[in-house]
C-alpha cells in the first residue's frame, strides 16, 4: 500500500465465499466511502466479516464495524468480526465497547 502524501487509503469489503473480507486500509479518508459501499451490499450470509487482510486502522474502524453491527440487528441478522488486530481491540477496551466489536466479549 502506498502511503502517498494526500491520497486516499484504498480499502474495501469483499465476498469471500458466504463472508466478507477485508482488504486494505480503513482510516478516517476512506471510512465514509467504504461504509457506503457496504451498504450497498447485501450482509454475508454467513454473518462473518473477517478482517485477517486489514492493512491499517484507526479508530475510525470500530465506527464501522458497529455501523455494520446495528444494520445487521436492524436486518435481525447475527454479524461475527473474525480477526480483529490487536490494536483496534485494545481500542475497543479502552473505549469501552468491546461488546460492540467482539463476539467473545
Amino acid at each position: 500500500m502506498s502511503l502517498v502524501p494526500g491520497a486516499v487509503p484504498q480499502g474495501r469489503f469483499a465476498q469471500d465465499g458466504d463472508a466478507w473480507r477485508y482488504e486494505g486500509a480503513l482510516v478516517l479518508d476512506n471510512a465514509a466511502r467504504v461504509l457506503a459501499e457496504a451498504d450497498s451490499l447485501p450482509l454475508p450470509a454467513s454473518g462473518v466479516v473477517d478482517f485477517a487482510a486489514l492493512e491499517r486502522a484507526d479508530s475510525v474502524a470500530l465506527a464501522v464495524i458497529m455501523a455494520l453491527r446495528r444494520r445487521a440487528t436492524a436486518e435481525g441478522r447475527a454479524l461475527s468480526v473474525r480477526n480483529l488486530p490487536a490494536g483496534l481491540s485494545s481500542l475497543a477496551l479502552a473505549y469501552g465497547v468491546v461488546e460492540l466489536v467482539h463476539d467473545d466479549a
